[in-house]
């Protein structure tokens, strides 16, 4: 019961990382010879945690729809129900090879899912009113990440043209959102430790829109999505820049807000390579990589080893902010 009352929607963050890191492994198959049998396993972990926490979220909705309410309308935790069917769809990317037909399912769902919450959230934003302090990284996620993780699989899955289609909607909203959310990074008052993690999310629009561009395009890649892989890394060099602040805490699962950007770039670079690019992205390639794989090690024993101490979940009384899944247990 405890489960279904504390899961926040921000643990579907999980999902992401791991099935972009499950993707990252199959890349590096077709690249470099490694073992198809390490992707598909990770890919296998990612779909029961997918599984798991998808049980307990809908579960709080039936056992505690007060906390589910006050998730709803937290005016940063709300961005992270998006997260629901967006990694639903993604549950295409583990099943293409083996289900298509599921795959096409898992998309379907997801897709229609995470662009009803966009339009739902997003919408309700152009009413105004909203506290600057609010606009965290967060605001990508019902808008940018889920449709270009739809367009991600819809690529993959052979769907081309509705994945152009996702592409054009989370592109132009990042492109806008991010000057906002920079500004408010700028000017307004300085993120609380809690939410330090989420600049993470920023990491993610460039390299997950170069991922998407390439799932829906053929043939050697266009001087535009290299560029875009190139603002990627630099949004990379710009948060390895800031770890030292961000770290403020104990780790806490709201790191993982690192995994889809961190892992993403890394399958950007990588496809990028198979598909002939020459030059500084091949170089580049496998160091990415291997940072990918560390900074997934890291998040996935430090959630274990929370997990095992019984400190993974939120304190059972408390309301599912950002800040107690962040705060560790006193």
């Amino acid at each position: 019961m405890r489960a279904f009352r504390t899961i926040p929607a921000a643990y579907f963050g999980m999902v992401l990382g791991m099935v972009a890191l499950g993707s990252a492994w199959r890349a590096g198959a077709a690249l470099w010879g490694l073992p198809d049998m390490v992707s598909e396993v990770i890919m296998v972990a990612g779909a029961l945690i997918w599984a798991t926490i998808t049980i307990a979220y809908l579960g709080k909705w039936w056992f505690a729809r007060a906390d589910a309410l006050d998730e709803l309308h937290d005016a940063i935790q709300c961005c992270f129900i998006g997260l629901l069917p967006a990694s639903t769809s993604l549950m295409g990317i583990v099943l293409a090879p083996h289900a298509h037909r599921i795959a096409v399912a898992a998309l379907t769902i997801g897709a229609a899912g995470q662009l009803v919450f966009g339009v739902f959230h997003s919408g309700g934003m152009w009413r105004g009113g909203r506290d600057i302090a609010m606009n965290t990284p967060v605001l990508f996620l019902p808008t940018v990440a889920g449709n270009l993780i739809s367009a991600i699989v819809a690529g993959v899955l052979g769907f081309s043209s509705w994945g152009l289609l996702f592409f054009g909607i989370g592109f132009f909203n990042w492109v806008v959102m991010e000057s906002v959310i920079l500004m408010r990074l700028w000017m307004g008052p300085p993120l609380a430790d809690p939410l330090r993690p989420t600049l993470g999310i920023q990491l993610a629009p460039p390299a997950v829109a170069t991922v998407a561009w390439l799932a829906n395009t053929h043939g050697l890649p266009d001087p535009f999505v290299q560029t875009m892989w190139g603002y990627g890394l630099f949004q990379l060099l710009m948060l390895a820049r800031l770890i030292p602040w961000v770290v403020h805490q104990p780790f806490a699962p709201s790191y993982w807000a690192f995994s889809f950007g961190v892992t993403a770039i890394a399958i950007g670079a990588m496809q990028m390579t198979l598909r002939g690019v020459q030059g500084a992205i091949p170089l580049l390639a496998p160091a990415v990589f291997i940072l990918a794989n560390a900074v997934m090690a890291v998040l996935v024993i430090g959630t274990l080893i929370r997990l095992l101490q019984g400190r993974l979940l939120p304190p059972h009384a408390a309301a599912p902010t950002l800040a107690n899944t962040a705060t560790p247990h006193q």
